[in-house]
């Protein structure tokens, strides 16, 4: 029999998606500013609108949380926290990392910080990291959601290759999860850390 911790995950994974699927329906395209101040439009490049589609996608879950049958979501973390929100149903919390990617191949991103990543599953036995990763499309100062691409994992399934620049795991937002225990994913990234002595 499959571990319980790995069977909640999957379970987790499986409701997670289910909800990003209704959001992305109902998601709308904006404009994230006039073309009198950038009459040129803005470079199709995801660090430039991030932080802003991030926003968008939080408030507008909370804002539809009652469409999407939550109790509550939560988006007012601090800066140094992993999640950008806290999705609660039946006084149970998920832990949310949003994702942007825009239109082309699938590149190696940076995901998480090892060490933040060590410290957060280390301090607290309930907390399970789930990336939500969108697809958008970006034409001059126009962002609209690719319908066709949501990919949602978990931290501790993740392949673990760690960026020996920045000490960050890097992946691709569309791979295969590697399944595996709390206890592993510790040992892991312990083992695989480059720069910080865990």
């Amino acid at each position: 029999m499959k571990d319980k911790n790995i069977i909640t995950i999957l379970n987790d994974i499986k409701y997670i998606k289910n909800i990003y699927k209704d959001l992305i329906k109902i998601l709308p395209s904006f404009d994230i500013t006039d073309t009198k101040i950038l009459p040129y439009g803005l470079k199709a490049h995801t660090r430039s609108v991030s932080w802003l589609v991030e926003q968008v996608i939080n408030q507008q879950t909370k804002y539809n949380k009652k469409v999407l049958n939550l109790d509550e979501v939560d988006f007012d973390m601090p800066d140094t926290s992993l999640h950008d929100c806290k999705i609660i149903k039946d006084n149970k919390t998920y832990y949310i990392n949003v994702k942007i990617k825009i239109d082309g191949k699938e590149n190696k991103n940076d995901i998480s910080a090892v060490e933040k990543l060590y410290f957060s599953y280390q301090s607290n036995k309930n907390y399970n990291l789930i990336f939500v990763c969108f697809g958008i499309k970006f034409s001059d100062i126009t962002i609209s959601f690719d319908k066709n691409y949501l990919e949602i994992f978990s931290a501790q399934f993740l392949p673990i290759y760690i960026n020996p620049r920045n000490d960050k795991i890097q992946a691709k937002y569309r791979h295969n999860p590697e399944i595996r225990t709390r206890e592993n994913f510790l040992k892991l990234l312990k083992e695989k850390s480059t720069s910080i002595k865990l």
